[in-house]
């Protein structure tokens, strides 16, 4: 019994012993990882700063009680760093073909209130430039990590692509990446863990297909778009007679999505609250409908207006994603609407063959319209119940007309 109380006062002062220590198990809840990108001749520079403290199982010099960091012996750690985290970390194209590894041009430790990575020019030198006095008082969980690495490359014209798998830095990545081409034209991403493939310049035709599968899948994989499509499938079980009614909500939320790209629609907090809440409170009216009606004649104008509703719905979700779209957003746009359509197109087909089946093998069609259209709105109530709870708290503030009507008072007068 004695030999076990002493084996656990043991492990306990190892562990006091060992706490402000840099550990290998811990993992940063957000991490922000900041990344510059500029070809210049036949090479590419890219600067990166990262927290030093998500940079792992790397044994950083220490002095003091504090654990202040040793910025004389810091080096050798830092090439480690870099080495095991960095230079694999930035898988860089250039015309599709993927470049050889980078080589380390610059390393060196920052303040966490320096703020050099406002600009590239300021970046370029502060790691170029001297490093931090060896006096400079830093813990080194703190401490900013920036590293310039250089790429060979053909022609700083060509069409570069950068995938950054930065996601196992921290529980939460985000890479504010600036890509600098001899154009002059900066381009700003911002990006969430590991992307994928990033197209810095795409050409047209790679931005299209991005966005037709941002498009598809976003169909594919949003519940309460396809429960709108079951209700209008549910009375209207033939193609032929849905591609007028899918072709109005096409137009109608190709409407609203482009407004809402270009920032047309209203940036108030409450605005995205209230379209989730109408796009539920459309299917509940469109699920209500099914049930009370029995000609659907102007069904195509049910779902236009709604589809009004739920174009809204679509630009939020593509709001984030027209970073990728380069210069060419109208045709990102038209894109995403094609993949939306595909989407609904595949759903529909999917839906239709079961729908007819079980009409008529297991119900009359007024009673199986009734049952799966009740099953439609129940779901739908309880979208539109809680996603009204969330609009709740929130004070819907109308814009004040003071300074259209002053504005108006004045040309009144000086047009008399």
């Amino acid at each position: 019994m004695r030999s076990h109380a002493l084996t656990i006062a043991g492990v306990l002062l190892v562990l006091l012993v060992w706490t402000g220590r840099p550990a290998a198990h811990d993992l940063p809840a957000s991490v922000v990882v900041h990344a510059l990108v500029k070809p210049e001749g036949q090479r590419l520079r890219l600067l990166v700063r990262v927290p030093l403290e998500a940079m792992r199982d790397v044994d950083y010099p220490t002095r003091g009680p504090e654990g202040l960091l040793d910025l004389t012996r810091v080096d050798s750690a830092l090439a480690d760093a870099v080495a095991l985290w960095l230079a694999a970390a930035f898988r860089v194209q250039e015309d599709s073909a993927t470049l050889g590894p980078p080589r380390l041009a610059a390393a060196r430790i920052s303040l966490p209130s320096d703020r050099s990575f406002v600009s590239y020019e300021q970046a370029l030198a502060l790691v170029l430039g001297p490093s931090l006095d060896a006096d400079t008082r830093l813990v080194w969980n703190q401490a900013l990590l920036d590293v310039l690495l250089e790429f060979d490359i053909r022609s700083d014209r060509s069409a570069f692509a950068i995938d950054p798998a930065v996601a196992r830095f921290g529980v939460r990545v985000i890479t504010a990446l600036r890509f600098l081409p001899p154009d002059g034209a900066i381009r700003a991403f911002e990006l969430v863990g590991d992307p994928g493939l990033v197209r810095l310049d795409p050409r047209w035709h790679q931005a299209a297909w991005r966005f037709v599968q941002l498009g598809f899948g976003h169909i594919l994989g949003g519940p309460d778009h396809l429960l709108f499509l079951l209700g209008l499938a549910i009375p209207m079980r033939r193609l032929r007679a849905l591609v007028p009614v899918v072709t109005a909500f096409a137009v109608a939320h190709s409407i609203t999505l482009i407004a809402s790209a270009l920032d047309l629609a209203p940036r108030a907090l409450w605005f995205p609250p209230l379209i989730e809440t109408l796009i539920a409170l459309s299917i509940v009216c469109m699920a209500v409908e099914n049930m009370m009606a029995t000609t659907f004649t102007h069904r195509w104008v049910v779902a236009f207006a709604f589809g009004l509703v739920h174009g809204f719905g679509f630009g939020f979700a593509l709001r984030e994603s027209l970073q990728f779209a380069g210069t060419h957003l109208v045709a990102s746009l038209l894109a995403f609407n094609v993949g939306v359509e595909l989407g609904q197109v595949l759903v529909l087909l999917l839906i239709l063959p079961p729908v007819t089946l079980l009409f008529r093998r297991a119900a009359s069609e007024r009673v199986g319209t009734i049952v799966l259209s009740a099953v439609v709105a129940h779901a739908a109530w309880h979208w539109m119940v809680d996603r009204g709870a969330a609009l709740g708290r929130f004070t819907l503030e109308w814009p004040r007309l003071d300074a259209a009507l002053w504005l108006l008072r004045g040309l009144r007068d000086a047009l008399l």
